[in-house]
């Protein structure tokens, strides 16, 4: 007889109070010293607050090079605007896919001045022979992203990847990722199915949430081990995003918001950047 393999966790983070852009307060998940990477996840940040004061300033014009971003608003607006002439005002629950490839320079501004603002920005990596290539950008609308309900009333929102035969909305497959957005309702446990090849984890932000027998509260992540399906049992009405994505299994040089394969490659972003050619 075989023992059956299955999803364990490894790890539990909590997220870490923190601060970008122009000071916007938020929490880091992934990118803090519990867990510095989780490959192919650079960071995670969860943004949210009622407070205009800790969002208002922003994310004024930066560069990107070496990696791909995704945006995903529970509340509020932000509007995006960059070096290829897109401009979009990403809204409630909707979803913002960037590749950033050779060169791109953009900015997240707040469209509000009062009311909650939430969300999350996960950035991975990619691989060598896409860091330099051409940049690209998908605006993807709240009507856009599927949703899947279960007869208990449970919700699965399909952002990427795919979830009992229903495609997600990003169309990215530079690390293969799933991205769900889950909410539960008490007392109904559901099945997702893994890729055990890949890296993923669990992200509680609302209610507390028993995932693979454990029991994981508010603004805490699960590292997973996946070897079948993750079970998932709701309680008192959790959210929470379920993330996985193929290893790279590279060496990663990162300078801010510039990500690469070695020191070299790293100068010369720089040198790009401030020859005004990193979008070239």
């Amino acid at each position: 007889m075989t023992n059956q393999k299955v999803t364990t966790i490894k790890q539990i983070v909590q997220g870490m109070p923190a601060s970008d852009g122009a000071g916007v307060k938020l929490k880091r998940v992934i990118g803090q010293p519990m867990l510095e990477r989780l490959d192919p996840f650079l960071m995670l940040d969860e943004l949210g607050s009622e407070d205009a004061q800790d969002y208002i300033a922003g994310f004024p014009k930066h560069p990107h090079r070496g990696f791909q971003t995704v945006t995903y608003m529970l509340n509020g607006k932000m509007r995006h605007k960059d070096s290829m002439g897109n401009e979009d005002v990403i809204e409630d629950v909707g979803l913002q896919w960037m590749n950033a490839g050779k060169g791109i320079i953009h900015e997240e501004m707040p469209m509000q001045v009062e009311g909650k603002m939430r969300g999350f920005q996960l950035w991975f990596n990619l691989p060598s022979t896409e860091k330099m290539s051409t940049p690209g950008y998908q605006d993807i609308a709240t009507a856009d992203i599927p949703e899947l309900s279960t007869e208990k009333g449970s919700l699965i929102r399909v952002l990427a990847g795919d979830y009992k035969g229903q495609k997600g909305a990003v169309t990215t497959q530079s690390v293969k990722p799933q991205f769900f957005d889950v909410h539960l309702v008490a007392n109904e446990s559901l099945n997702i199915a893994t890729e055990p090849t890949h890296n993923g984890f669990v992200y509680v932000y609302h209610g507390d949430l028993e995932a693979a027998g454990e029991v994981l509260s508010k603004v805490h992540l699960a590292l997973l081990s996946l070897a079948s399906d993750l079970v998932l049992d709701g309680k008192d009405g959790a959210r929470a995003i379920f993330v996985s994505g193929e290893p790279i299994n590279e060496p990663v040089v990162q300078y801010g918001p510039f990500v690469m394969n070695s020191q070299e490659e790293i100068n010369q972003a720089l040198v790009d950047y401030q020859q005004g050619v990193l979008t070239q």
